[in-house]
């Protein structure tokens, strides 16, 4: 068990989403279980966290399951997340990741207020038309950003009525708040992923919620890390043929 508050916090929530039950061991544990209807992982697949240095996967299958335990016995913890280094163990199809997740506690916030002249509006949940924004930024990073499911409210920032930038969050098991922040490509790199995020993170924090951020590209990394957020570990998720 871990005796840092912010990794038990962030193991409770895949502990959770394993649907089974199964928690994080020591550093260098991997703990694999049968789980079907895991929530880590598209139905089928397998799903592997690291946190901490320690790992659980759930498979879909009893023989999957033992298919991974004895493929993963060999490779360091800090490699299960690697797409190449578990396609050169086991048979894989597609992959889904890997994702870095990232977590904050309230005393590491650290805000970020919008460039001068801008200003963060906060709407509710459904009330601002996120499509434009959404299919000018592409759908890879819409996706990455998954500001169509939000739960929270909505915190944009409008240039002569256009939303350039947004962000928001949708309510996870153990009471995470799992981030998205999406900006418009022409206002990249002024700051608005920051503002917005920080807005977006203020709002988890005052609900008594644990901001996630789950990043798979290194922009996106860069601002969790600028508001805060510490990497504790990362996500793999992968089809076993």
């Amino acid at each position: 068990m871990s005796r840092d508050p912010l990794l038990a916090r962030a193991r409770g929530v895949w502990q959770e989403l394993a649907s089974v039950p199964v928690s994080f061991g020591a550093a260098g544990d991997v703990h694999v279980v049968v789980s079907p209807g895991s929530r880590i992982c598209p139905r089928g697949w397998a799903g592997i966290v690291v946190l901490g240095g320690a790992a659980i996967v759930t498979a879909p299958s009893r023989e999957a399951a033992a298919r991974i335990r004895a493929a993963v016995a060999g490779l360091p913890v800090d490699r299960l997340t690697d797409p190449g280094s578990v396609g050169r163990v086991l048979p894989v199809g597609e992959s889904l990741g890997p994702a870095v997740l990232a977590y904050l506690a309230d005393e590491g916030f650290r805000p970020a207020a919008p460039p001068t002249g801008l200003r963060v509006e906060e709407a509710a949940a459904g009330s601002v038309d996120l499509g434009p924004l959404e299919r000018t930024a592409g759908a890879a990073d819409a996706d990455e950003a998954g500001l169509d499911g939000m739960s929270s409210p909505a915190f944009v920032v409008r240039v002569a009525g256009e939303v350039v930038a947004a962000a928001g969050y949708r309510a996870w098991p153990g009471r995470a708040a799992h981030m998205g922040v999406l900006t418009a490509p022409a206002w990249r790199g002024r700051g608005l992923a920051r503002a917005t995020g920080s807005s977006a993170v203020r709002h988890a924090l005052a609900q008594g919620l644990l901001p996630q951020w789950r990043a798979g590209v290194p922009a996106s990394r860069k601002v969790a890390v600028a508001l805060g957020f510490s990497e504790l570990g990362s996500q793999l998720c992968v089809q076993l043929l």
